[in-house]
């Protein structure tokens, strides 16, 4: 799971200031800044934050510049939450082992986007199946296989883009990304369409991101996060650049409504869509989600979806 937005994985952790952004004057240092990304800030020389469009290109540009260099922080922070051989969905706490999403694995090859340090991958080879773990950073991958080689499994992995799969038609019986991928290009119809691709005939496509609404909120795990401040609606994505202007972090927003049509359009079947609730022993503080929060808000959104034969 590699998330930022406001926690400590992609989603923004208070990275993603809820209103309009606003590049700071020469000088000045930018406002709102995230200590949990401190070192890639520094290491990206991000300045703040600009009110405009991200492209394909650009978009996978940021993804690879911004985990390369926030990976050893990432996993500093979040790497004992994680594990190294565990499949969470999400910071609600959810297992595979426990809500069973993807069915039966034993025997099946299975592809997981945005693996970050493959976790969730080496879970799987635990039971039995044959993943591939896909991500954008290098940095990311190299903690992937210190992970592989910790747990003594030896995990496939491919540095590659969801948007772009590198793997010829009908490779894998399953498909699944918690957290991974999904949020960070530019157009997500796209990953469903090469998902759809790779995926054998009454495969699965299996995916978690941050819930669409949150979008609205400011991504404070405190009181002021309960507020709605901008439009769920706007769909404008979120970037931070450096002193040339050059993207160092972008992240997109998508509806709950746009992701249907995707799936759907992709020639998918959606057959659930999850919502997990905070648990009541939950007391652990991920970036944006907190106890306070999650009794509130929905912070997570699972999308389970058939490919038909």
């Amino acid at each position: 799971m590699t998330d930022r937005v406001t926690t400590g994985s992609d989603q923004d952790d208070g990275r993603r200031a809820a209103a309009s952004a606003v590049v700071p004057e020469a000088g000045q240092q930018a406002s709102g800044g995230d200590p949990e990304h401190t070192t890639a800030e520094r290491v990206l020389g991000t300045i703040g934050t600009a009110n405009r469009a991200a492209g394909s290109a650009e978009s996978r540009s940021a993804s690879k510049l911004w985990w390369d260099a926030d990976a050893d922080d990432y996993q500093a922070e979040h790497g004992p939450f994680l594990g190294d051989e565990e499949f969470l969905w999400c910071p609600e706490r959810l297992r595979e082992r426990q809500a069973k999403l993807l069915g039966e694995v034993e025997g099946k090859h299975v592809l997981e986007v945005g693996c970050g340090a493959a976790a969730c991958s080496r879970w799987l080879a635990s039971r039995g199946a044959h993943p591939v773990g896909l991500d954008i950073s290098e940095g990311m991958l190299r903690h992937a296989a210190a992970g592989n080689e910790r747990s003594g499994r030896s995990v496939p992995l491919v540095q590659g883009s969801a948007d772009m799969l590198p793997f010829a038609a009908e490779s894998f019986d399953t498909v699944c990304s918690a957290f991974g991928g999904v949020p960070f290009v530019a157009d997500s119809g796209q990953v469903m369409r090469e998902v759809s691709r790779v995926l054998r005939p009454g495969g699965l496509w299996v995916f978690a991101v941050t819930h669409p609404i949150r979008w609205a909120f400011p991504d404070d795990p405190g009181p002021d996060g309960l507020t709605a401040v901008q439009s769920y609606f706007d769909r404008s994505p979120y970037v931070e650049i450096n002193a040339t202007g050059r993207a160092t972090y972008v992240e997109h927003h998508r509806t709950l409504g746009d992701y249907v049509s995707q799936i759907t359009s992709a020639g998918f079947r959606l057959l659930d869509l999850i919502e997990p609730e905070w648990p009541e022993d939950h007391t652990e503080v991920w970036g944006q989600w907190s106890p306070l929060r999650g009794r509130t808000l929905p912070g997570t959104v699972i999308f389970r979806c058939l490919l038909p034969e």
